[in-house]
């Protein structure tokens, strides 16, 4: 098992993440846009840093829901802090992949990586999960979707129905996040794995790296740094596919990061 970043701990490396972005279960705390064209509904990379604060229920890392409940994509840590993520369409599961594996750690963070590519003749390849640095392949469910399937978690056109820290659902975002986030990126159309986001160190710690910055998009991608206090939504890829803040402020902002690790009470 990869080594993480303990707490109350830096890395020492040539590249420090400034900031994250605090979610607060109890404030319902969330980031929202409208998603328009996509690059592909076949392929695409979400990579983010995640750090737990609270457990034991179901809290939404990732959604994007088309026309309705049925119709919609999503990433997420249950009530037994499992990952998963759930696709479904015209109200028929494409896509339940969970994990035996489960995150209880508060006082680490951890670097997830998830690789879609649905033209994969190999099914195992069609979702793939990466933790710190390392493939996933240990699950309690793995449903997986046609060859060449076009997915709903990729489909734009829908307004403010994609999140980040929650899921819009019967007309209003619930289940949200409860914990930090840090370095989220997206690219859209791309299948990407670890290495493109992070490497290991000499003492086996993973941690992130700078050319995040240098990666290609998409049309819908984006990398969100937490950087700008008064817009932390803010996307930095060039393209400008940014969220906006919901009951986020500026205090939110953290220097808690995954190269900068704080010290948290244990619940």
């Amino acid at each position: 098992m990869p080594i993480i970043i303990p707490a109350n701990s830096a890395i020492s490396s040539g590249y420090d993440v400034a900031n994250g972005l605090r979610f607060d279960q109890g404030s319902s705390t969330y980031l929202k846009r409208s998603l328009g064209t996509t690059t592909s509904q076949q392929k695409g990379t979400f990579s983010y840093w995640v750090k737990r604060s609270d457990l034991g229920d179901s809290q939404q890392i990732y959604s994007n829901e088309v026309a309705n409940d049925n119709n919609r994509g999503y990433i997420s840590f249950e009530s037994n802090d499992s990952w998963r993520s759930v696709i479904v369409a015209s109200g028929s599961t494409e896509i339940v992949v969970k994990t035996n594996r489960l995150f209880r750690d508060v006082s680490a963070w951890y670097h997830i990586v998830v690789r879609i590519d649905t033209t994969q003749s190999t099914s195992t390849n069609r979702l793939r999960l990466y933790v710190n640095g390392v493939q996933e392949t240990s699950f309690e469910t793995y449903q997986i979707c046609d060859q060449n399937a076009t997915l709903k978690i990729f489909e734009g056109g829908q307004t403010n129905k994609n999140l980040i820290g929650g899921i819009y659902a019967s007309g209003s975002a619930s289940n949200y996040l409860g914990g930090y986030l840090s370095e989220f990126v997206y690219c859209d159309g791309q299948t990407l794995d670890p290495t493109s986001f992070g490497e290991f160190d000499s003492s086996g710690i993973w941690k992130p790296i700078e050319s995040v910055a240098d990666l290609t998009f998409g049309t819908s991608g984006y990398y969100l740094n937490f950087q700008n206090s008064g817009a932390l939504g803010t996307d930095v890829s060039g393209i400008g596919n940014t969220f906006t803040a919901n009951n986020i402020a500026a205090i939110d902002q953290t220097t808690d990061t995954c190269t900068n690790n704080f010290a948290t009470l244990n619940p």
